[in-house]
Protein backbone atom coordinates (compact mmCIF):
# COMPACT_ATOMS: atom_id res chain seq x y z
CA UNK A 1 0.00 0.00 0.00
CA UNK A 2 1.03 3.82 -0.29
CA UNK A 3 0.05 6.43 1.12
CA UNK A 4 0.45 10.57 -0.47
CA UNK A 5 1.48 12.48 2.55
CA UNK A 6 -0.20 15.96 1.80
CA UNK A 7 0.18 19.42 3.93
CA UNK A 8 1.83 23.03 3.44
CA UNK A 9 5.19 23.28 2.20
CA UNK A 10 4.83 27.11 1.62
CA UNK A 11 6.29 29.44 4.07
CA UNK A 12 7.91 26.44 5.68
CA UNK A 13 11.53 25.33 6.13
CA UNK A 14 12.35 22.37 4.50
CA UNK A 15 12.85 20.37 8.35
CA UNK A 16 10.08 22.07 9.17
CA UNK A 17 7.70 20.40 6.14
CA UNK A 18 9.55 17.12 6.74
CA UNK A 19 9.48 16.44 9.97
CA UNK A 20 6.04 14.86 10.54
CA UNK A 21 6.56 13.00 6.92
CA UNK A 22 9.91 11.09 8.56
CA UNK A 23 7.65 10.74 11.61
CA UNK A 24 4.76 9.37 9.71
CA UNK A 25 7.03 7.21 7.15
CA UNK A 26 8.76 5.76 10.18
CA UNK A 27 5.42 4.88 11.74
CA UNK A 28 3.82 3.39 8.83
CA UNK A 29 6.91 1.31 7.25
CA UNK A 30 6.64 -1.28 9.85
CA UNK A 31 2.77 -1.74 8.36
CA UNK A 32 4.44 -2.42 5.19
CA UNK A 33 3.03 1.01 4.15
CA UNK A 34 5.25 3.13 2.26
CA UNK A 35 4.72 6.92 2.51
CA UNK A 36 5.55 8.69 -0.60
CA UNK A 37 6.54 12.45 0.08
CA UNK A 38 6.73 15.44 -2.03
CA UNK A 39 9.49 16.60 -0.20
CA UNK A 40 11.64 13.01 -1.16
CA UNK A 41 14.98 13.51 -3.24
CA UNK A 42 14.61 17.78 -2.51
CA UNK A 43 17.36 17.84 0.37
CA UNK A 44 18.88 20.33 -1.12
CA UNK A 45 16.42 22.79 -0.22
CA UNK A 46 17.48 22.90 3.52
CA UNK A 47 19.40 25.69 2.54
CA UNK A 48 16.50 28.16 1.11
CA UNK A 49 15.24 29.05 4.42
CA UNK A 50 11.31 29.63 4.09
CA UNK A 51 9.69 28.03 0.74
CA UNK A 52 7.92 30.04 -1.30
CA UNK A 53 4.55 28.78 -3.13
CA UNK A 54 5.66 30.10 -6.73
CA UNK A 55 9.04 27.70 -7.03
CA UNK A 56 10.19 31.09 -9.21
CA UNK A 57 13.68 30.61 -7.08
CA UNK A 58 13.84 26.81 -7.89
CA UNK A 59 14.06 27.15 -11.70
CA UNK A 60 17.86 26.55 -11.63
CA UNK A 61 18.22 24.10 -9.03
CA UNK A 62 16.21 21.00 -10.24
CA UNK A 63 13.53 19.64 -12.44
CA UNK A 64 12.18 18.60 -9.53
CA UNK A 65 11.43 21.83 -7.84
CA UNK A 66 10.46 23.84 -10.85
CA UNK A 67 7.01 24.54 -11.01
CA UNK A 68 5.90 22.09 -13.89
CA UNK A 69 8.38 19.15 -12.00
CA UNK A 70 6.23 20.02 -8.64
CA UNK A 71 3.00 19.65 -10.54
CA UNK A 72 3.63 17.08 -12.75
CA UNK A 73 5.28 14.45 -9.65
CA UNK A 74 2.92 15.38 -7.26
CA UNK A 75 -0.10 15.01 -9.42
CA UNK A 76 1.48 11.77 -10.43
CA UNK A 77 2.36 10.73 -6.86
CA UNK A 78 -1.60 11.09 -6.19
CA UNK A 79 -2.83 9.02 -9.21
CA UNK A 80 -0.78 5.90 -8.23
CA UNK A 81 -1.50 6.42 -4.52
CA UNK A 82 -3.73 3.85 -2.41
CA UNK A 83 -4.57 6.71 0.01
CA UNK A 84 -3.89 10.47 0.40
CA UNK A 85 -3.03 11.96 4.40
CA UNK A 86 -3.69 15.47 4.73
CA UNK A 87 -2.13 17.12 7.75
CA UNK A 88 -3.12 20.43 8.00
CA UNK A 89 -2.61 21.30 11.71
CA UNK A 90 -0.97 24.18 12.81
CA UNK A 91 -2.03 25.29 9.25
CA UNK A 92 -1.78 29.83 9.62
CA UNK A 93 -2.78 29.99 5.99
CA UNK A 94 -4.95 27.86 3.36
CA UNK A 95 -2.22 25.87 1.37
CA UNK A 96 -3.68 25.86 -2.29
CA UNK A 97 -0.98 22.86 -3.26
CA UNK A 98 -2.42 20.69 -0.31
CA UNK A 99 -5.62 21.84 -1.76
CA UNK A 100 -5.32 20.26 -4.86
CA UNK A 101 -4.18 17.44 -3.61
CA UNK A 102 -7.00 16.64 -1.59
CA UNK A 103 -9.42 17.71 -4.28
CA UNK A 104 -7.12 14.67 -6.83
CA UNK A 105 -7.85 11.90 -3.97
CA UNK A 106 -11.97 13.36 -4.50
CA UNK A 107 -11.43 13.07 -7.91
CA UNK A 108 -9.47 9.57 -8.38
CA UNK A 109 -11.81 7.83 -5.49
CA UNK A 110 -8.61 7.89 -2.92
CA UNK A 111 -9.58 7.50 0.33
CA UNK A 112 -8.69 10.95 1.95
CA UNK A 113 -7.82 10.99 6.07
CA UNK A 114 -7.74 14.54 7.01
CA UNK A 115 -5.92 15.84 9.94
CA UNK A 116 -7.19 19.06 11.15
CA UNK A 117 -8.07 21.14 14.51
CA UNK A 118 -11.99 20.84 14.88
CA UNK A 119 -12.19 25.10 14.62
CA UNK A 120 -10.22 27.83 13.81
CA UNK A 121 -7.97 26.08 11.01
CA UNK A 122 -7.62 28.02 7.53
CA UNK A 123 -8.79 24.94 5.64
CA UNK A 124 -12.13 24.68 7.27
CA UNK A 125 -14.54 24.87 4.63
CA UNK A 126 -17.41 22.47 3.49
CA UNK A 127 -15.86 21.71 0.21
CA UNK A 128 -12.84 20.60 2.07
CA UNK A 129 -14.06 18.74 5.00
CA UNK A 130 -17.06 17.10 2.95
CA UNK A 131 -14.21 15.12 0.65
CA UNK A 132 -12.31 13.47 3.64
CA UNK A 133 -13.34 9.70 4.73
CA UNK A 134 -12.01 10.49 7.77
CA UNK A 135 -11.34 13.44 9.28
CA UNK A 136 -9.25 13.40 12.95
CA UNK A 137 -7.61 15.73 15.22
CA UNK A 138 -4.27 14.07 15.30
CA UNK A 139 -1.24 13.00 13.48
CA UNK A 140 -1.22 9.44 15.75
CA UNK A 141 -5.00 9.34 15.10
CA UNK A 142 -4.70 9.54 10.90
CA UNK A 143 -1.96 6.68 10.94
CA UNK A 144 -4.27 4.49 12.68
CA UNK A 145 -6.69 4.59 10.19
CA UNK A 146 -4.01 4.29 7.13
CA UNK A 147 -2.87 0.99 8.80
CA UNK A 148 -6.68 -0.10 9.43
CA UNK A 149 -6.79 0.64 5.87
CA UNK A 150 -4.40 -1.67 4.92
CA UNK A 151 -5.34 -4.09 7.41
CA UNK A 152 -8.77 -4.53 5.11
CA UNK A 153 -6.76 -5.18 2.03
Amino acid sequence: MKVYLAGPITGLTYDMADSWRYYATRNLAPAGIIAVSPLRGKEYLTTLGKLSGNGREYLDISALSNPPGVLTRDHWDCRRADAILANLLGATHVSIGTVMEIAWAHAYHKPLVLVMEPEGNPHDHMMLTQVAGFQVKTLDEGLTVIKALKAGG
